[in-house]
Order: structure tokens, then C-alpha cells, then sequence
């Protein structure tokens, strides 16, 4: 009998089998695809590693105001493909070597949660075992979502873990959906030179973001050629004439949007279907599993964290959890705090968030102050030629203590961890003045805002 079983491979379940091995649980961790999840197979690394080719091939092409000339400049999606592939399998032997190194069992195949302390395992070869532990942590992670329009089932027409494998670069690419995912997408492949039209049902792209953000990488992605229909409904997808056609209401007229290619990126759903038996009696609501404040489910001894819970799906969050949820099966206090998260978005120039915003504040009835600083006076930024960047740090107006901050700007993503650790800390504007930060660096705008705010 294990201490521990961990159903799923992906950030949740890897770093539980971390946490337990160090805290001295047997542990095993089940999966039924390849270890990584959905984070490291089709979604933040893949993602950020085409990203990060096709930022470089932009930048390339329009180098010629700082002396860069590059005749025939193309991308080899295969190349870049197998590259890509390369990064992934790196990855995942080093998990797969961290599992063995930390003596956690790994057992391959579909698990189903049987009952207090028990987990069948369907193997590849068709038998199936019984396994038993004193709890257990389902991290199964989740899925793309799906939406019931009519011809989302056409050839051609992909979800984002599809997208991800795309031998070739479309003429033309129509995505559903303005958020996070989405707008990578967009900026991904309108930077490789397609025409990209996103249909977002909204009235803005990255809904859940502060405001700003989708006022200024509208603009951004305009001047790139993609195209932007918010408050716009799909109402159906057809092949006309070798093309998908997008059909969608918008201003209360019928339009449509042709392209080679369509993502559907609507958002992701909980991996919990046949995920426990009738028997178990596992609470769900609309497919993610109920937990209660030390991520335990109604049935005693089984944990779940995670995409499975819902809540904020992102890895780091998963991971978080995750680590929060063994330490209250070894009896101990929570360790991470996770009421305050940094959500990120890959687009150029990058986008990043932590804590509230400053409209979020005025609806709860908190009066806070708005600190801004354009990073038009950021010597990286104009070395670089950055567009469209600032940030934005709020403040409690009676405490002076950092309650969240908002970028967009170039390493925005490696910068708002600084932020995160100020409003747990319980860190004032003030404090940010008081370290040195190298010049010229993108971080010293921090410090210029915080200097530029004590004056």
C-alpha cells in the first residue's frame, strides 16, 4: 500500500510527487498519456517556444532602421516544429529522471478512482489493476473546451493543442475566442506574416485582464494587420470555395471571415469525465471536483488540486496547490499563499498582472491610488523600440501598501514576480526605492516609478 497515489503527470501532479517524496510519503504517480500535462505538451511551452521564433523572425524582417538585412528570410515550420519537439522531450526527461531520482513510482495507464483508497488502472494491453493508499490526489488537469456550433467538426477547423502541431503557416487564420490563448495565437501567427481575424463574443479581448491591456494590444495587433470583432456571436463554420467560412453576428448584422485554417479557442474544461466510479460518490459541479479548504473532496482521504478544481487555470497556480494539498495530508499548514497570483500573456510586448485592479478596487469600495510610469522614458524600451509600454502599480490610498500592479512591456512576465512578493509582503511604494537596479535594464522602470511617485 502506497502513502500516496497521484493521479495525472502534468505541473500539479509532478510537483505533489515532489512534495511527498521529500516529506517521506510512498509515493506513485499515475498517467496515462506522457508526463508533463498539458503545460508542457500543448500549451505553455510549446506555445512560448513558437512564440519566441516567430518575435525573432519579426523583429528580423523589420530590422533594417538598426542595420539588420536579411534577404530571404523564411521560417521552416518543420524545423521549427522538430525544435519544438526537442524542447518538450528535454523537459520531460528531466521530470521523468526528478521521479526516479525521488524513488516515486511511476505507473503508465488510465486511472479511475474506485473508492476511499483504491485506483484502477487500465493498462495499454487491456488488463487493468487495483491500487490501493491511504489518500489520494487526482491532478488529471483539463481540456479544450468546446462550443455547439454547427461545422466546428470540418477539417481544418483545430483546437489549440492541434494548432500547436501545424506543419505549415496559413494564408489566412480566423480564431474564436479573445483570450489569453487566443491573442498568443493571433500574435504568433500574424508575426509569421498570416492574416488573422479573432471573433470574440465579449466587447473586449482579454476579458478578465485590466482594461488597458486590450485597448493597447488592440492597437498593436491592428498595425500588424489582424483583424478584431468583439461583441461578435459564431453561428457557424462552412467549407465555401476551398476556404472555412466563419459566419457571426456582430451590430446585429450577419458577417462572415474566411480563412485556411480556424482555432477555436474558447477556454478550458475540467479532465474529469469516467475519472471515478458511480460508487465513489465524488462531488462535481459542471465537471470540476469540490473541495474544501485543504483541497480534500467528500470522500475522506482523496484530494483533488489543480485545472480538475477549476478556479485559475494556470501551472504555477496548479503547482501551488498542489504543494498546499500534501502538506495538509501530512498534517501541516498550508506553506503557499494563493490569493495572490501573477497571470501572463506571451504577446509583444508581453502582458502581466498581479492583485487587484484599479477597477476592481473602486467596485469593492477601496480607495486606492494609481501610480503609472510610460516606458517611453526606459532606455531598453527605445533601445529595443518597444511599443505601446507602461506600468501601473496600485496602492492602498489610506495604508500606502501594494495591493496590485499591471505591465505591459518587454519581460513583463520575469518582472511582476517582484510585485507578487511586495503585496504579500505587505510592501509599500516606497520600498521599491530603496534597492539599486541596474542600468539599463527593463526592471529600473520600477524603480524610476517608485522615485518619480516619492518626489
Amino acid at each position: 500500500m502506497y502513502d500516496l497515489i497521484i493521479i495525472g503527470g502534468g505541473p500539479a501532479g509532478y510537483t505533489a510527487a515532489f512534495e511527498a517524496a521529500r516529506s517521506g510519503l510512498n509515493t506513485a504517480l499515475i498517467e496515462k498519456g506522457t508526463l508533463g500535462g498539458t503545460c508542457l505538451h500543448s500549451g505553455c511551452i510549446p506555445t512560448k517556444t513558437l512564440l519566441h521564433t516567430a518575435e525573432l523572425y519579426r523583429e528580423v524582417k523589420n530590422g533594417a532602421p538598426v542595420g539588420l538585412e536579411a534577404d530571404g528570410l523564411r521560417v521552416n515550420m518543420n524545423t521549427l516544429q522538430a525544435y519544438k519537439n526537442e524542447v518538450i522531450a528535454k523537459l520531460t526527461d528531466g521530470i521523468r529522471s526528478q521521479l526516479s531520482r525521488a524513488k516515486v513510482t511511476l505507473i503508465e495507464g488510465t486511472a479511475r478512482v474506485a473508492g476511499s483508497g483504491r485506483v484502477e488502472v487500465q493498462k495499454a494491453d487491456g488488463s487493468s489493476e487495483i491500487f490501493e493508499a491511504k489518500n489520494i490526489l487526482i491532478a488529471c488537469g483539463s481540456e479544450p473546451s468546446r462550443i455547439p456550433v454547427e461545422g466546428l467538426d470540418l477539417p481544418g477547423v483545430m483546437n489549440s493543442t492541434a494548432m500547436l502541431d501545424c506543419g505549415t503557416i496559413p494564408g489566412r487564420l480566423v480564431i474564436i475566442g479573445g483570450g489569453v490563448i487566443g491573442m498568443e495565437f493571433a500574435a504568433l501567427y500574424s508575426s509569421l506574416g498570416t492574416q488573422v481575424t479573432v471573433i470574440e463574443a465579449l466587447p473586449r479581448i482579454l476579458s478578465n485582464l485590466d482594461k488597458d491591456f486590450a485597448q493597447n494590444l488592440k492597437l498593436i495587433l491592428k498595425k500588424q494587420g489582424v483583424e478584431i470583432h468583439t461583441s461578435a456571436s459564431l453561428k457557424k463554420v462552412e467549407q465555401r470555395d476551398g476556404a472555412l467560412v466563419c459566419h457571426y453576428e456582430e451590430k446585429d448584422a450577419t458577417r462572415e471571415a474566411a480563412g485556411d485554417l480556424v482555432l477555436v479557442a474558447v477556454g478550458r474544461r475540467p479532465a474529469t469525465k469516467d475519472l471515478f466510479s458511480e460508487e465513489a460518490g465524488i462531488r462535481t459541479e459542471r465537471g470540476r471536483i469540490l473541495v474544501n479548504e485543504t483541497y480534500e473532496t467528500n470522500l475522506p482521504g482523496v484530494y483533488a488540486a489543480g485545472d480538475a478544481i477549476g478556479g485559475i487555470q494556470l501551472a504555477h497556480v496548479a503547482e501551488a496547490e498542489a504543494i498546499n494539498a500534501v502538506a495538509a495530508i501530512c498534517g501541516k499548514p498550508a506553506p503557499i499563499r494563493t490569493d495572490t497570483v501573477p497571470s501572463c500573456v506571451y504577446t509583444s510586448p508581453e502582458i502581466a498582472s498581479v492583485g487587484i485592479t484599479a477597477d476592481e478596487a473602486k467596485q469593492a469600495g477601496q480607495k486606492v491610488k494609481v501610480h503609472r510610469y510610460v516606458m517611453a522614458a526606459n532606455g531598453k524600451t527605445v533601445l529595443t523600440r518597444q511599443e505601446r509600454s507602461f506600468l501601473k502599480v496600485i496602492t492602498d490610498e489610506e495604508t500606502g501598501k501594494i495591493v496590485g500592479a499591471q505591465m505591459m512591456c518587454a519581460r513583463a512576465t520575469d518582472m511582476i514576480g517582484e510585485l507578487a512578493d511586495c503585496i504579500n509582503e505587505g510592501r509599500t511604494l516606497d520600498s521599491l526605492v530603496k534597492t539599486i537596479r541596474p542600468h539599463p535594464t527593463f526592471n529600473e522602470s520600477l524603480w524610476e516609478l517608485a522615485k518619480n511617485e516619492r518626489a
